[in-house]
């Protein structure tokens, strides 16, 4: 398992000065933007798709600073009301499976996307109640325009042969465990989590149990170390749905925090060991985006963190068993 990081915070250096950076830091994986929210600041996606010497130098690149691309990031919303924007997207996303491919990395990153509540809706709808029940009818209608879209984009994945790794994300359909195993049932092997503990902390959801959960129907395709703290006083009096914005610090019922300040290194221990229990070996890609520090400070105190928890070598025999 490997201490893995995101680029997109780097994204005003170039990607040597990124990959000297993290490299220096003991860094073993990149996480790379390549379309969408995550922009495409250290990969013009398009170039090189079509561009076989950028491929090659990004290689020899990663060799030189001994790194490796856990995922290529695109998130976006493909099931958008919107029809343009729901075509770039999707583009978008294609495109990255495709570039996956030839790069020879394992997965792509995203959200599931979220449609408005029926036909003639023209913004995207997050349901979070079954009544009144036109909102329980809204909801099956996303889930079949979502099904729909995820089994033929789940085959252009298996014949990528690209693991398409969904954010459970607030505002995507997506959202908790049990709606990423339907998902998946619904698909193919393909489809599976990008495990992001920070939305699921702030929903009272059991990290741990939730690795264990989707770890037994192997759906856990790449993991992002992002932490979160919810804060009682404000939660106490206004719930955890909170629309405050993200820089009003002081007024937010929760907050993503760097690793480590949200729950400490015996939870991110735990956090570890569940994964390994599953028989994740992959990249723990933090993902910073804590409004209480600069990037490179939460990104080096995670990594500090999740460098002492995570295990370098593979599970030797149990001897004292036998």
């Amino acid at each position: 398992m490997d201490v893995g990081v995101l680029t997109v915070p780097l994204g005003d250096q170039s990607l040597e000065a990124a990959f000297e950076y993290l490299s220096g830091l003991g860094v073993g994986a990149v996480e790379i933007g390549c379309g969408g929210y995550p922009g495409e600041d250290h990969i013009d996606r398009e170039r090189y798709l079509d561009d076989e010497e950028a491929r090659a130098e990004l290689s020899d690149l990663l060799d030189e600073y001994d790194l490796y691309v856990s995922a290529l990031a695109t998130h976006n919303n493909p099931l958008h009301p919107d029809d343009e924007r729901a075509a770039e997207a999707d583009r978008e996303l294609r495109e990255a499976i495709e570039l996956a491919s030839r790069l020879d990395v394992d997965a792509v990153t995203c959200f599931s996307g979220l449609p408005g509540g029926g036909p003639t809706d023209e913004v995207p709808n997050w349901i979070t109640a079954p009544w009144p029940t036109e909102h329980a009818d809204a909801h099956e209608y996303q889930w079949d325009v979502a099904t729909g879209y995820w089994r033929d984009l789940a085959e252009h994945a298996e014949a990528h042969e690209v693991d398409v790794a969904i954010e459970m994300h607030p505002n995507m359909l997506v959202y908790e465990p049990t709606g990423m195993l339907r998902l998946r049932e619904a698909t193919n092997e393909r489809v599976g989590a990008n495990f992001d503990p920070s939305h699921l902390y702030w929903q009272g959801i059991d990290v741990t149990e939730a690795i264990r959960f989707l770890g037994e129907h192997d759906a856990v395709h790449h993991f992002h170390a992002k932490d979160t703290k919810v804060y009682g006083a404000n939660a106490r009096l206004k719930g955890v749905l909170d629309t405050t914005a993200y820089t009003e610090e002081l007024d937010r019922s929760w907050l993503f925090r760097s690793v480590g300040y949200g729950h400490g290194e015996e939870h991110w221990k735990d956090v570890v060991s569940a994964l390994r229990m599953i028989g994740y070996d992959g990249a723990l890609s933090i993902e910073h985006e804590d409004s209480l520090t600069s990037s490179r400070e939460g990104l080096e105190k995670a990594i500090e963190v999740l460098q002492r928890s995570v295990f370098e070598t593979t599970p030797g025999e149990a001897y004292w068993a036998e």
